[in-house]
């Protein structure tokens, strides 16, 4: 009769099976490690630069470097060779953004083409930055929720929640209305952002804590803050927004340019900084990566994809207030394509929708894409419900090439 080892019988009974398999993928690490990059003369060995996309990322955040926040397998592709003058312009070329910034200039030369003096005039730069203002602040929280491999569905409708409730304050604050002081819109504001970050929060709690998928999860809170709006407003657009704010924050500029537009790239830049150099933005990587990996780092992955889907939803609240300054009203109905539009902008930066890739810089070159060719179609009177196509169409290619990239590098 046969003995039996006591690992297998161990592992079969279920009794302390999981600690010696954690001891034995990280003891299977470290000796991938060392096999992988110890030469055969006996010199020292280097330090390894990779152990899969994943723990690469969760070995940086214990000290080890792993770029500047464009995450692990990013980073590797910056580091394959001498820095020369072809190199960098070969890192230059294969870098997402750089195809982003391509297809920005042949959109904006084709529609200066066909009507000249009329598209990318300075009234329209103006009103195109204006308009894609709450785009941005909307796709810079869909960029970190895309790089831990998730989605939200309800910006737009968070957004819109986010100004209806912030416009029913203005409106019924007494003696205030369109008269409203700083501190009532102040108010105000704070008000859109925590309903937005609760909102968030929720979501965040169901994806990671019951582990609804974030599309489905982000689905039913698209519907749910709808429905929210209408039974607020009754289905009426609220119109008494002070005209301290639309005068100023709406319509109002510095210098020329549109506050909208200063608020907006304001905020790209700042969590640009904080998804680069941060530890929030190094777990944002590290968990779409390989959450596995991530956690055996010691990386709480739920309560992080609860922050993160928090910060979308604070994001989505800001936007709200910024549309109700711009248009001067709660828009109910004009928002229902704003998630679609704000994915799009985010994978065309070069975001995986696998997780783990993209950058701030490339989501706010994509944002500008369906927001040029939505102007330009307006230019050339096309029929609006084309455009409704034309940005369908963008987003079809923008997952398209997202799988593409992802062949090449699993090619490579």
């Amino acid at each position: 009769m046969s003995s039996q080892n006591p690992d297998s019988a161990r592992a079969q009974s279920g009794v302390g099976a999981e600690p010696e398999a954690q001891e034995g993928f990280l003891d299977r690490s470290q000796n991938s490690e060392r096999s992988s990059t110890a030469p055969d003369d006996g010199t020292p060995a280097a330090p390894a630069t990779a152990i899969g996309a994943g723990n690469a990322a969760a070995a940086g955040l214990g000290g080890v470097e792993i770029g500047t926040g464009i995450g692990a397998a990013a980073a590797a592709d910056w580091d394959d060779g001498p820095t020369t003058v072809a190199g960098t312009l070969r890192k230059l070329v294969s870098a997402n953004e750089a195809w982003t910034g391509i297809a920005l200039i042949l959109i904006m030369a084709f529609f200066t083409i066909r009507a000249p003096g009329k598209f990318l005039t300075t009234s329209d730069l103006s009103n195109i930055s204006a308009n894609a203002a709450p785009l941005l602040v909307m796709a810079i929280g869909q960029t970190f929720v895309i790089l831990t491999a998730g989605i939200d569905l309800s910006v737009g409708s968070v957004l819109v929640l986010a100004g209806v409730v912030a416009g029913e304050y203005y409106q019924h604050q007494p003696g205030a209305g369109l008269n409203a002081s700083w501190g009532v819109i102040l108010v105000g504001l704070l008000i859109a952002i925590a309903v937005g970050t609760a909102f968030g929060t929720v979501q965040g709690f169901v994806i990671a804590k019951a582990k609804v998928p974030p599309l489905i999860t982000t689905l039913a809170g698209l519907l749910v803050a709808e429905g929210f709006s209408y039974l607020i407003t009754n289905g009426s657009d609220i119109r008494s927004v002070p005209t301290r704010l639309s005068g100023t924050i709406g319509l109002g500029s510095i210098g020329g340019v549109p506050w909208l537009v200063v608020i907006s790239f304001a905020l790209a830049l700042v969590f640009g900084l904080i998804l680069a150099y941060t530890g929030f933005g190094r777990y944002t990587y590290a968990v779409g990566s390989n959450p596995e990996a991530a956690l055996r780092a010691g990386i709480k992955v739920d309560r992080h994809l609860i922050k993160v889907y928090a910060l979308q939803g604070l994001l989505s609240g800001a936007a709200g207030l910024l549309s109700l300054a711009y248009f001067g009203t709660s828009t109910i109905s004009g928002h229902s394509t704003d998630n679609l539009t704000v994915i799009t902008a985010v994978v065309l930066g070069g975001a995986s929708l696998f997780g783990g890739r993209g950058s701030m810089f490339g989501t706010v070159l994509g944002v500008f894409i369906p927001a040029m060719l939505l102007t330009g179609l307006v230019i050339l009177a096309v029929n609006q419900y084309w455009q409704y196509v034309a940005i369908g169409l963008v987003l079809g290619a923008a997952v398209y090439l997202d799988q593409f990239r992802r062949r090449l590098r699993e090619r490579s």
